[in-house]
């Protein structure tokens, strides 16, 4: 893989598309979802069989069940348009960087520092929620949604958002009866490699559009968020570009499986052709929180760790820690890590091979998290995972090594704001 590609969230600045872009780096072992059956087209939209002569419209299987699919579900999508003080907030000053970056200006005729940004999103019931991405509404001073075939706007108001997990839910002021038709949401876990992937959206403020593909892989995790932990998404070669950001991701049963977020590209900006969701079942998981408001916030432990699986083996024999885990190096006071009596390191090696080529300090003598929840820990990104799949509230079992013993510790998570922490 090529290290100079790049991650970038998919809201569009105008039809120029600026986004909030994060480096991917290449890993050997991604979670793998579930293996389950996978969901079969008997929920599809149903056609008559179509003559490939009749009328002259020379239609293949797939091709029927595509249009039939997009004709269904059409109505169910919404165009979001932001509005924005420059500036104003951490967003906007990012958006602004990254116009400056890829020389995007402003909109030709904009007074006062106002950007305009583009997104895309879906109903999800009859109520008129709207799921999008968080990085569409986040920072927004305005928000306005048009539906399929309209030019008519509607005011609308964010009523949550998960920012960890880069997804919003919006609700839009005065639709009128009948107008609101949710798309139904399918089940991700029932996906395998190799099933259609059809995405709706409006890429670089181009109303309504429509690409197909496949599910190119069911094994990536990328950086998803603003803790930009690594989480499960789909991979998919359906074509999603700036402005696609909340749009549906749909099955040939024209369910939703997920929600169009991040794209790679190269140095330049341009779509590698892949394409990531974010997978639906983590909206449905989420979905009840949204509705009832507010930010969700995730908990944390208060802990900074090195991950051994990236300290050279060398390095981990010469210091007696084992291949995995992590090396607790610092627990901040007053957190739950804290709380549970976990200890950070109290000894300074050398780790080498750190830093293009420099030597960096970690700290031993601290716990080794061995295990969250039963579940050993191959890499770093396990424990974060493991973390901000939880509530606040519930508990988190962790199996600690400390001083050659091994034991369990019970953490009650909370929220907890610590500058620069890890997890």
């Amino acid at each position: 893989m090529n290290r100079n590609l790049s991650l970038l969230a998919l809201s569009g600045t105008l039809a120029l598309g600026a986004f909030a872009g994060f480096e991917l780096s290449e890993r050997s072992s991604a979670q793998v979802t579930g293996t389950a059956p996978a969901v079969t087209a008997q929920a599809a939209p149903t056609t008559p069989a179509v003559n490939a002569f009749d009328s002259g419209r020379a239609r293949t299987e797939s091709e029927a069940n595509t249009v039939q699919v997009v004709k269904d579900r059409q109505a169910g999508l919404v165009y979001i348009s932001v509005t924005e003080q420059a500036g104003g907030s951490e967003q906007a000053q990012l958006r602004q960087q990254l116009q400056d970056q890829f020389g995007f200006g402003l909109p030709e005729g904009d007074q006062g520092g106002v950007q305009m940004g583009t997104g895309s999103g879906f109903f999800v019931n009859t109520r008129g929620d709207i799921i999008t991405n968080n990085h569409v509404v986040e920072g927004a001073s305005e928000i306005t949604i048009r539906l399929h075939g309209s030019k008519q706007t509607y005011k609308a108001k964010v009523i949550g958002r998960a920012p960890d997990f880069d997804l919003a839910l919006i609700r839009a002021e005065g639709l009128p009866q009948g107008a609101i038709t949710p798309i139904p949401l399918g089940d991700s876990s029932r996906l395998d490699v190799g099933l259609k992937a059809i995405a709706m959206g409006a890429p670089f403020g181009l109303d309504f559009s429509v690409s197909e593909g496949i599910i190119s892989s069911l094994e990536r995790t990328v950086p998803v968020g603003t803790k930009e932990v690594n989480q499960n998404v789909i991979q998919t070669d359906a074509a999603i570009n700036p402005g696609n950001s909340g749009g549906p991701l749909l099955n040939s049963a024209g369910q939703v499986i997920g929600v169009n977020t991040q794209i790679l590209t190269g140095g330049s900006g341009q779509s590698a052709g892949l394409g990531f969701a974010i997978p639906v079942n983590t909206v449905k998981h989420l979905l009840p929180q949204l509705q009832a408001g507010g930010e969700l916030r995730t908990p944390t432990l208060g802990i900074g760790f090195t991950d051994l699986s990236a300290v050279p083996q060398d390095e981990r024999q010469k210091l007696n820690l084992p291949a995995t885990g992590a090396l607790v190096q610092q627990v901040y006071p007053g957190s739950p890590a804290a709380q549970a009596g976990l200890r950070g390191g109290t000894q300074t090696a050398a780790q080498a091979g750190s830093g293009q080529g420099q030597n960096a300090q970690i700290a031993t003598g601290g716990d080794i998290i061995t295990a969250v929840d039963g579940q050993p820990i191959s890499e770093g990104d396990d424990l974060r995972r493991a973390v901000i799949g939880k509530r606040i509230g519930d508990t988190l079992r962790l199996t600690v090594q400390r001083n050659g013993q091994t034991r369990d510790v019970t953490v009650n998570l909370q929220a907890f704001n610590i500058p620069n922490s890890q997890q």
